[in-house]
């Protein structure tokens, strides 16, 4: 890897570059400088023979022109060199259809200090998904509104390209629609009571209500899931319903230095986390808003959603927590290279001696539960708990589901 250095004061800040962009850039400077320095020699080495000085001097102008020009052509294939390598001009921004507000929030930065004395880059780019010129349309669409003005109501465009991989979106110059969150209870009352369904955005949703929301499955882990005063919800991690269930505190006991923090990647409505809080542990829950409120429903519980897709890089540290949660939210679709980068970065956020606790995560056939073991098996966790359960579906066929409870090893 090369690097990018700006002197600032007595010290150097680095910005990490790829060096396939330095390798290429280094290569068309030194033909440019060859380049120059030939036609140079030649220009001032020719000696005409007819003694006339003003066709002397015409050649030599002549030849000049052809370096000065040369010298511009090739700034010009460095700088569209660079844009292209650094991802400068990923969207086409001349485009008839994208929206003025994209081009605006697009449009390169000068760098505080000024030019870099090393690479000569000028610029910064905004921070916005690689995928989004697969949607751009969609992207234009999110980006049209009025300046200072409501947003749209289009919570659902934004995530539909959040799920296209064009993440993170834009920011945008508008006010977010304000919905009044009245009743809300103070913490800890807040983790188990309902409050008015009015404070919840329905928009873009099927159901309306959370009557309805109980009613379905929205996926594997969260069948009535809304319901936290009567439901299933206040029973979880306290009392089991079969032996793949583990109660809280006994994975709690299993914490080497103790659990402080946590990281829920799981489908439901934040009861993990709420257990977690009675407990006086932090969780923040990953979430997006997949037919249902949840973000909102967490938060209302008094409870940390964070809203972003698992194909996004986790925005945390190395090493920082002591526990990640995991349910079906782990499965990728069956795609082995995406489980292991994703099993990769939760390794990346949880500190040496932290748990990873796998709970209930359904392994449709044996090869996927192969598959699993295996790649778990490769991190060198140790196993504090491994359970492998069937349970029975409510077509009356029989599941297979895994449980576990490992501890990330010390690694030098």
């Amino acid at each position: 890897m090369g690097s990018v250095s700006l002197k600032i004061g007595d010290g150097t800040a680095r910005f990490k570059r790829a060096s396939m962009c330095s390798s290429a850039v280094n290569f068309l400077m030194l033909f440019s400088v060859v380049t120059t320095n030939l036609f140079a020699l030649y220009a001032f080495s020719y000696r005409p023979t007819t003694g006339d000085h003003h066709k002397n001097f015409s050649l030599i102008s002549e030849k000049v022109s052809l370096i000065l020009r040369e010298i511009e052509s090739s700034q010009k294939k460095l700088a569209r060199m660079e844009k292209e390598l650094l991802g400068y001009e990923t969207i086409d921004l001349s485009r008839p259809n994208i929206a003025n507000e994209l081009r605006e929030f697009l449009n390169h930065h000068q760098l505080p200090l000024g030019k870099d004395s090393r690479t000569g880059i000028t610029e910064m780019v905004a921070s916005v998904g690689h995928s989004c010129e697969k949607s751009v349309d969609l992207l234009s669409q999110f980006m049209s509104y009025k300046v200072n003005g409501l947003c749209p109501d289009d919570w659902s465009l934004g995530q539909k390209l959040i799920l296209q991989g064009c993440e993170p979106l834009p920011r945008r110059r508008c006010f977010a629609k304000t919905i009044p969150k009245v009743g809300l209870q103070s913490f800890p009352d807040s983790l188990w009571k309902n409050v008015s369904e009015k404070i919840y955005s329905w928009s873009g949703l099927g159901c309306k209500n959370l009557a309805c929301l109980n009613s379905k499955k929205l996926n594997r882990d969260c069948a009535g899931c809304f319901d936290i005063v009567k439901g299933y919800e206040t029973q979880r991690y306290i009392k089991a319903r079969s032996k793949n269930d583990f109660l809280i505190d006994d994975v709690l006991a299993m914490g080497s230095g103790g659990i402080r923090i946590g990281f829920d990647i799981d489908s439901g409505s934040g009861t993990f986390a709420a257990r977690m809080a009675e407990r006086n542990v932090t969780v923040v829950t990953a979430t997006l808003n997949v037919d249902a409120p949840f973000s909102e429903f967490i938060a209302a519980r008094g409870l940390f959603p964070l809203y972003f897709s698992l194909d996004h890089r986790f925005p945390f540290y190395d090493n920082v927590f002591d526990l990640v949660h995991a349910a079906n939210g782990l499965d990728v679709g069956g795609r082995p290279e995406k489980l292991e980068f994703l099993m990769f970065d939760i390794d990346r956020v949880l500190r040496a001696g932290g748990l990873f606790w796998l709970d209930n995560f359904y392994c449709s056939t044996d090869d996927k539960k192969r598959a699993l073991t295996r790649l778990i098996e490769r991190f060198g966790y140790k196993k504090l708990k491994w359970v492998v359960g069937e349970k029975i579906n409510g077509s009356g066929k029989s599941e297979v589901y895994l449980s576990a409870v490992l501890q990330k090893p010390v690694r030098v």
